[in-house]
C-alpha cells in the first residue's frame, strides 16, 4: 500500500525526465507530505506524445455520484486490477505513471504508537509508480483522478509492510503507458530486493498537515 509520499523534483526536470509536455497547472513542489485527494504529478500517453498533468489522488469510478459516494480508492491491487469493476477498463486503456521521490509506511509498537518510515530508491533516482486514471464528473466539471498500483511486498520491504507500490524502471515506462504494445501485465510484480531502502523519520509526518524537508530526515532508533 502507499498512503503518503514525497515529491521534490522540479516540474521542468520531471517533464524532461519523462519526455512529457507539462501542464500549466502542475502541483507545487517540493511537497514532502503528499496526501490522498491532493493533486499529484501524472505522466500519460496521448496521441501527441506524453503529457505531465495534475490529477486527484483518489480514483473515482464513473458510478460515484459524489467524491465521497464510496471508498477512497488511492491504491489498486495488481492481483485484481483487471477484474475489479472500478479499475478493469482503466487497466486496459488508462495506465499512467505517478511521480514521487519517496514514500512513507508505518509500523506499530506494542502500545499502538505509529512509527513512520521513509522509503526511497537506493540510487536516489526519482520514482515512477505504476498507476491507473479515470476522468470523473459532469462534462463541464470533469476532473482527472488516479490510483497507485500495488503488489505484495518483496522480502526486504515486508519487514515494515506487507504491500508495496509497483515501481517501474525507465525501460518499462513505454510498455506500461501503452506505447510499446501489449503485455503490461508482466510488469505487475514486486520490485527487486536491491531497489529500495528505508529509515525511520520523525512522527511529525503522522499529521497530514505537516510539511517541510525535515519530514524525510533520518532519526535515530
Amino acid at each position: 500500500m502507499c498512503g503518503r509520499f514525497a515529491v521534490t523534483l522540479p516540474n521542468d526536470a520531471m517533464a524532461q525526465l519523462f519526455a512529457a509536455r507539462p501542464s500549466n497547472s502542475l502541483p507545487f513542489v517540493p511537497n514532502f507530505n503528499v496526501c490522498p485527494t491532493n493533486q499529484v504529478h501524472v505522466v500519460r500517453a496521448t496521441n501527441d506524445g506524453r503529457s505531465l498533468d495534475p490529477l486527484r489522488w483518489g480514483f473515482l469510478p464513473h458510478w460515484y455520484k459524489s467524491e465521497t459516494a464510496g471508498p477512497l480508492l488511492i491504491n489498486a491491487r495488481a492481483e485484481t486490477l483487471a477484474e475489479k469493476p472500478a479499475f478493469r477498463t482503466a487497466c486496459r486503456e488508462r495506465r499512467c505513471l505517478i511521480v514521487a521521490t519517496g514514500f512513507y509506511e508505518w509500523t506499530k509498537t506494542e502500545t499502538g504508537d505509529r512509527l513512520p518510515w521513509y522509503i526511497h530508491r537506493r540510487d536516489n533516482a526519482p520514482i515512477a509508480f505504476a498507476g491507473v486514471w479515470q476522468n470523473w464528473g459532469a462534462e463541464d466539471v470533469r476532473q482527472g483522478t488516479c490510483a497507485i498500483v500495488t503488489t505484495p511486498a518483496n522480502r526486504h520491504l515486508s519487514a515494515i509492510h506487507h504491500r508495496m507500490p509497483l515501481i517501474l524502471d525507465a525501460g518499462d515506462w513505454p510498455l506500461w503507458l501503452g506505447e510499446a504494445g501489449k503485455g503490461a501485465a508482466r510488469l505487475m510484480r514486486p520490485g527487486p530486493e536491491g531497489m529500495l531502502d528505508y529509515f525511520r523519520v520523525d512522527t511529525a509526518v503522522n499529521s497530514n498537515r505537516a510539511s517541510g524537508s525535515d519530514l524525510i530526515e533520518r532519526v535515530a532508533i
